[in-house]
């Protein structure tokens, strides 16, 4: 069983950034594949960024050249850094930890806010 717990969400202005955290309890940490997903209201869970055990990275056409995925194995964390904050990314953000092809661990959601 793992444990995700996200922090770092807020109220931010279009254009600032933010740095979400996701920390992970288990021992085997470096060996997940971490994704970071968000539901906006009224709107299907959607996948923002993904980053393999081997440092493969897959981004959204929607956040390329504006969010960051990384980890830190020693600190069992992933990090999403969010710049170039845009309205249309309000939501609330998730953590996942990928098995395979599917997402089977999940985080309880952190809420960002984009004021314009």
């Amino acid at each position: 069983q793992v444990q995700l717990v996200e922090s770092g969400g807020g109220l931010m202005q279009a254009g600032g950034s933010l740095k979400l955290t996701c920390a992970a309890s288990g021992r085997t940490f470096k060996t997940y594949a971490m994704g970071w997903f968000r539901q906006a209201p009224g709107k299907q869970r959607e996948l923002v960024a993904d980053l393999s055990s081997g440092g493969s990275t897959y981004y959204a056409d929607f956040v390329k050249g504006r969010f960051t995925i990384s980890r830190d194995n020693a600190k069992n964390t992933v990090y999403l850094q969010m710049n170039s904050l845009k309205p249309e990314d309000t939501a609330v953000y998730y953590c996942a930890v990928r098995v395979g092809t599917s997402y089977d661990y999940w985080g309880q959601g952190t809420q960002v806010t984009v004021s314009s």
